[in-house]
């Protein structure tokens, strides 16, 4: 006998701490990675690390991406089009290339347990593949569209955007319940989005051309 799902918790408002952006040639802001220092931002035709301390761009790399990046402790990874790039972030070469599962049709990119976590936005699924040969490994349902998708503290995050509704997810890994929400303000989207390993999320605002800094909220711990 199946159980009967719980419905979803309440949505609690989401703390927005910090902004960066627009920024001059940004139409949109896509993908969002942190590399524990920087945080990496895809806007189409390039890929921005912006230092969280002042919000400048530090650096501008020439490389396609119009959804989610991911980073793996050494290197960058970035949706572009129907395919996954593999980017040294010192140099900027494409080291190598698969292809995306949704072939055009895929969203957020988050890196945890040696693999990729792959967001399908209208598929409201997260796909976990193979780095390497982009085979799907394991799919994770989801009820609501997905765009940014992050890992942190053995927990599943994505982010939501349906409408002018958005929210910041926690979702259980095994079974794709709802666990937490955090909703952002009317008008205020997710695209891209990740950790920065501590207190916040750093979260691509689509075409405002933005980086919201969100408050991350902790579970009790006994």
């Amino acid at each position: 006998m199946s159980k009967t799902p719980r419905p979803s918790p309440s949505a609690r408002p989401a703390e927005i701490v910090r902004e960066f952006g627009p920024y001059e040639g940004v139409q949109a802001v896509h993908g969002i990675t942190h590399d524990g220092q920087q945080i990496w931002a895809a806007v189409g035709e390039r890929l921005i690390a912006i230092d969280p301390s002042d919000g400048r761009i530090a650096r501008t790399l020439p490389r396609a991406g119009d959804a989610g990046t991911a980073f793996d402790g050494h290197y960058l990874y970035q949706i572009a089009e129907a395919r996954i790039d593999k980017i040294d972030p010192a140099s900027g070469e494409v080291l190598a290339t698969i292809p995306a599962p949704g072939q055009g049709r895929d969203s957020g990119l988050a890196w945890a347990e040696g693999s990729l976590w792959v967001g399908q936005y209208r598929d409201r699924t997260i796909l976990r593949i193979n780095p390497e040969t982009g085979q799907v490994l394991r799919t994770i349902e989801a009820n609501r569209f997905v765009t940014g998708v992050s890992w942190v503290d053995g927990e599943l995050w994505h982010g939501t955007w349906e409408g002018e509704e958005s929210e910041i997810r926690r979702i259980d890994p095994d079974s794709g319940e709802v666990l937490d929400r955090l909703a952002m303000p009317p008008g205020t989207g997710v695209s891209g989005m990740e950790s920065d390993g501590a207190d916040l999320f750093y979260c691509g605002g689509g075409g405002s051309g933005t980086v919201r800094a969100v408050r991350r909220p902790r579970r009790a711990t006994n």
